[in-house]
């Protein structure tokens, strides 16, 4: 006697659960990493906030600089929560090329710092028009991640876009200090 009740084989994508352990420790790491990303910016920062930045002539709407951090360190977050969300949808859709689009924008975002800040004293007004290049290429870079994470997890998606918001605005401010330098 043959049954017709068989089970169809699993997809290549079917949900598999993943141990809360491992969840909240790829969690930590993926906080660990981009605030990472932020505290090694701190230190190129640090340094030159009170030099030729505090003396540089800027934009009309820049912040004072107490906001820089607090602003970050919450934009780092919800980056980390973006990419752990996308992340555990390994199993239902394919997320690699999610996730690598993440990681250059986060990559872009590294390199942003030390070209606009700890660049400048030495290179001049060609570091301030790097950074302004580098900025424009994380905008985009961010905009793909997005398109890339949308589809796999919306919130995901949503998470990012303060911070897309604040590069832009960030664009502005470093394409004024160039202008004015120049």
């Amino acid at each position: 006697m043959t049954s017709d009740t068989t089970l169809p084989a699993p997809s290549a994508h079917a949900r598999r659960e993943t141990h809360p352990a491992v969840s909240i420790l790829v969690l930590l790491g993926s906080v660990l990493l981009a605030t990472g990303i932020g505290v090694v910016g701190s230190f190129a920062t640090v340094a030159h906030v009170d030099g030729w930045y505090a003396d540089a002539e800027k934009a009309a709407w820049t912040p004072p600089d107490i906001v820089f951090g607090p602003v970050w360190t919450a934009l780092y977050l919800m980056m980390a929560v973006a990419a752990w969300l996308v992340w555990r949808r390994r199993h239902e859709t394919p997320v690699t090329s999610a996730l690598v689009a993440y990681l250059v924008q986060l990559l872009l975002n590294a390199a942003w710092t030390p070209v606009f800040f700890a660049l400048y004293p030495s290179w001049g007004v060609a570091a301030l028009w790097a950074a302004f290049g580098i900025i424009v290429a994380l905008i985009a870079a961010v905009i793909f991640t997005i398109l890339r994470f949308w589809p796999i997890h919306r919130g995901a998606a949503i998470l990012l876009m303060p911070y897309l918001a604040w590069i832009v605005f960030a664009s502005s401010l470093n394409v004024t200090i160039a202008a004015y330098a120049s």
